[in-house]
């Protein structure tokens, strides 16, 4: 896969902190199978097996036509008539299912398929599938408004990621969570103390304390907080919130 790390601005979940979510310890109640989260999984998947079979010309064709550019959305500048294939506009959901690399597409995948299920169970199918488009489109919007003249396009959907952290962080606080450590230490903690150090990270490198030039800390930080203001309105009327 080629690396587009110096045209593209990435969404990614890979946290620079000392630990690895594995898996919660967090059982569904309503959903047995949470077919929109494995759904998502998969078609990200789909997306970039496609990318990896495409010329590396023809792949950034791709990465501007579908990435979400805030110099084109917001109207600085315009694509070339050949890129141009769909409103500018639609690019804050295309631009979701996009990655740049393998490790880009594993480590947002493992992310949703840890704590997606959970809020599409708070939520339901089809509510959780709004749920990710619209963090999702606000993440890249965010990110979009901070930087309004880049024309690096923006990718990858940890931006709806951490909007289901943030739901979750509110659903079930206490759930556990069990991380890898370095030398491959596996310990448990609260879902709570990993989801708000994660957060933590992404708040201080959005003011540009911390973390790599690429990464689009500050559509972490406005996904994470949709999803915190969103879930109150869209989870069913049965699931609580700040449950044990």
């Amino acid at each position: 896969m080629r690396n587009f790390r110096y045209i593209t601005r990435a969404t990614t979940l890979e946290t620079d902190l000392p630990f690895l979510p594995l898996h919660d310890d967090n059982p569904r109640r309503w959903v047995s199978t949470p077919y929109v989260t494995w759904g998502i999984i998969l078609f990200c998947t789909i997306i970039y097996i496609w990318q990896t079979g495409l010329s590396p010309e023809d792949e950034a064709k791709v990465l501007f036509s579908y990435g979400f550019i805030p110099a084109v959305v917001f109207g600085y500048r315009e694509l070339a008539e050949s890129l141009a294939v769909m409103p500018a506009d639609f690019s804050v959901v295309t631009s979701v299912f996009l990655h740049g690399d393998a490790w880009h597409l594993i480590g947002n995948m493992l992310f949703l398929y840890i704590f997606g299920d959970n809020v599409e169970d708070a939520c339901g199918h089809w509510r959780f599938a709004i749920f990710f488009v619209i963090t999702g489109a606000v993440a890249a919007l965010a990110q979009g408004y901070a930087e309004v003249a880049s024309e690096a396009p923006l990718i990858g959907a940890s931006g709806a990621v951490s909007g289901v952290l943030g739901a979750y962080i509110l659903l079930t606080p206490k759930s556990k969570i069990t991380v890898l450590l370095p030398f491959f230490i596996p310990i448990r903690l609260k879902a709570w103390a990993v989801i708000g150090s994660w957060f933590m990270f992404q708040t201080l490198a959005s003011g540009g304390l911390m973390g790599a030039e690429n990464v689009a800390y500050i559509a972490h930080v406005g996904g994470f907080l949709s999803g915190a203001l969103l879930i109150g309105l869209i989870k069913r009327p049965a699931a609580r919130l700040f449950a044990q």
